[in-house]
């Protein structure tokens, strides 16, 4: 019991001294342990100077560095090697009090071939004329806090784990940034069946110490799919306002909003139409930020054959089945034929004749394949079953028919006891009425011969 006791005081202060060391902002290495934050390799991409003239501007791309830090303090850049080839003009010391740039997705296993991805680019403060974002810059006066170096940035976690967005500010000619805003999303891509209520992952984090964060702040929610657009949910959270251009059936959790700042977008009923990009813009006044959600409708097909059930075919005989598929979505799908014999095997039987596709009122799609089925040529023996099988995104479908084949010309084993075990009934039966027969009329001649006498 003693010795009990020990291990478990030993393991306490193991865990508290854990927990000091994390929680500690006296570390000089922003790398070097596994609960700090991470040093994020990014790209440091801008307009060149000078050059353009087409559609796009030409724009240049430096290795830069991130050194995530959650207090401004915990360690300085003198004691930090910034590695050859990276310009030292291009590292950077981030304080971020979320921790949202700590989030694991972030950080890779020390040695890992797969990185997270990073952007970094310059930003330029400015207001916004969109009618629930002008509310947030009534004066007409810039504050004197937006004259400093301002930066945007964009990451996506390991695995599409997590999408962040951030503007950041400097003073100044120095490379102490600190992050004002950051939007951040747990759902990179979803999927959804139809008719299900879909929740896509949006929040937003203000750093409380800047004077923007007390002006109040919009979000915006935009649809975006093969050159479509359209605006899905807009919200002035100054004045407590959405947009007169809302989407029937999309809203947000207003009391999440405010409190903790969740911009989640709720859709209550998934159709067809969703399917494509989400874009989550937060603004605050002069200041933006947005992230990207992919969401995919996903509803596999009914399968229906028919003729149900199917006739009864003879050898030398075609008979045409049709398989239909409906209501699924997205377009792509294989429809394909398997029949399964007597003897338990299946083999395949393609894809037959396939149509096109067809739209139906609420979006998915519908299609079918007929099959000739040759008894004479395909070998189909005595019949067993014939499957429709529709391979799609939201996973393969099957349904079965079962085919009978009579007068078949080469009996199974089976077939043959039977009709051995018939035959001997019969002869047995037509044995035992001869033998009935010849009795009776054998008594009924003695009897009369006895009359006679």
């Amino acid at each position: 019991m003693t010795d009990f006791s020990t291990i478990y005081k030993l393991s306490l202060v193991t865990v508290i001294c854990f927990i000091r060391a994390c929680s500690s902002s006296s570390s000089s290495s922003s790398s070097s342990s596994s609960c700090s934050c991470p040093v994020l390799e990014c790209w440091f991409v801008q307009e060149k100077v000078g050059r353009g003239g087409g559609l796009t501007a030409a724009t240049s791309q430096e290795k830069s560095l991130l050194h995530i830090r959650r207090d401004a303090h915990s360690h300085s850049a003198e004691s930090i090697k910034t590695p050859s080839d990276i310009n030292p003009d291009r590292v950077y010391f981030v304080t971020d009090p979320a921790g949202t740039f700590c989030h694991r997705s972030l950080n890779p296993p020390r040695g890992s071939i797969e990185k997270p991805q990073c952007e970094i680019n310059p930003f330029l403060p400015q207001p916004s004329s969109l009618k629930w974002v002008a509310p947030l810059t009534d004066s007409a006066l810039s504050p004197i806090y937006l004259q400093a170096d301002w930066f945007s940035t964009s990451h996506r976690g390991l695995n599409e784990q997590m999408t962040i967005s951030s503007i950041m500010r400097a003073p100044t000619g120095t490379k102490e940034h600190n992050v004002v805003l950051s939007v951040t999303s747990k759902t990179v891509s979803a999927q959804s069946r139809l008719g299900e209520p879909v929740l896509l992952d949006c929040g937003f984090w203000v750093d409380p110490s800047s004077p923007l964060s007390g002006s109040g702040f919009a979000v915006e929610w935009r649809y975006q799919f093969r050159g479509d657009g359209r605006l899905v949910l807009a919200y002035d959270g100054k004045t407590d306002r959405l947009a007169d251009s809302q989407e029937e059936g999309a809203t947000l959790d207003f009391d999440g909003l405010h409190k903790k700042g969740n911009a989640s977008l709720i859709l209550e009923e998934a159709k067809v139409r969703h399917s494509g990009m989400y874009i989550c813009t937060v603004y605050l006044p002069y200041i933006m930020a947005q992230v990207a959600v992919e969401l995919e409708i996903v509803e596999p097909p009914s399968l229906s054959i028919h003729p149900s059930p199917l006739p009864f075919a003879v050898p030398g005989q075609t008979l045409t089945v049709q398989c239909e598929a409906s209501g699924f979505a997205p377009l792509s799908l294989e429809l394909s034929w398997e029949f399964k014999g007597a003897d338990g095997k299946s083999r395949p039987l393609g894809s037959g004749s396939v149509t096109g596709h067809r739209q139906a009122w609420d979006g998915t799609y519908s299609q079918s394949t007929r099959l000739e089925l040759d008894t004479s040529t395909l070998d189909l023996g005595r019949g067993g079953e014939l499957t429709c099988v529709a391979a799609h995104l939201g996973g393969t479908r099957r349904t079965s028919v079962t085919l009978n084949v009579i007068g078949f010309s080469a009996p199974s084993i089976e077939d043959s006891m039977a009709m051995v075990g018939v035959a001997l009934v019969l002869y047995g039966l037509i044995k035992f009425v001869s033998w009935t027969f010849t009795s009776s009329g054998s008594d009924d001649a003695d009897k009369q011969d006895k009359k006679d006498k």
